[in-house]
C-alpha cells in the first residue's frame, strides 16, 4: 500500500506535510519559514485537533529522520534475508587494528574481493545508507553488508586484517 502524504501551504507560516496512516491518523510535520519544525499527531475523532505538538531542534529532527530511515532500511534488509535463500545480512565492526581505519571505504574493494556488498555504515547512533567509496572508515563503525555466508565471512576477515 502506498503512503499518502499531503502538502498544505500555510501562507506567512510555512508548509505542513501530513502523513495519513492506515488507521486514519494524521501525523504532520510543520516546517515554518524560520526553519523551525514541529511534529504533531492529530486526534482520531477530531482531525483538526492536535495533541501535544513537539517542536524539534535541527539536531533532533535529523536524529529522528536517521532513526526512522535506519529502522526502515534494516527492516527491509531483514525481510529480504528471510525471503531469499542463501542471502544474509550482517553487521561487521571496524576494529582499531583494521588496516582500513582512516581510509576510504573504496580502498577495501570489498565487493570485488568478497562478493558481499556494504549497504550502510552505522556510526555514533546514525546511519549512512549506501555509503560511497569515498566514505572514511573509523574505529567502531559498523558496516551493514549483504551477501552469501562465504562472502560475509571473507568481508569480516578483510575488514579485520586485510586478508580475504
Amino acid at each position: 500500500m502506498a503512503v499518502r502524504i499531503e502538502q498544505v501551504d500555510l501562507p506567512g507560516i510555512g508548509v505542513r506535510h501530513d502523513v495519513l496512516t492506515q488507521t486514519g491518523r494524521r501525523v504532520s510535520v510543520l516546517t515554518q519559514r524560520s526553519g523551525e519544525r514541529t511534529l504533531a499527531v492529530f486526534d482520531v475523532d477530531d482531525p483538526d485537533s492536535c495533541r501535544d505538538p513537539i517542536t524539534l531542534t535541527d539536531d533532533e529532527a535529523e536524529a529522528l529522520a536517521e532513526l526512522l530511515g535506519a529502522s526502515v532500511m534494516l527492516g527491509q534488509l531483514a525481510a529480504l534475508r528471510d525471503h531469499t535463500a542463501g542471502l544474509y545480512t550482517e553487521q561487521i565492526a571496524v576494529g582499531a587494528a583494521s588496516p582500513f581505519v582512516g581510509r576510504a571505504l573504496g580502498d577495501t574493494r570489498a565487493r570485488t574481493r568478497t562478493g558481499a556488498s556494504i549497504v550502510a555504515l552505522l556510526r555514533d547512533g546514525g546511519v549512512v545508507p549506501s555509503p560511497g567509496p569515498e566514505a572514511p572508515l573509523q574505529t567502531g563503525d559498523l558496516l551493514v553488508a549483504v551477501g552469501t555466508r562465504e562472502g560475509l565471512d571473507a568481508l569480516a576477515r578483510l575488514i579485520a586484517d586485510g586478508a580475504n
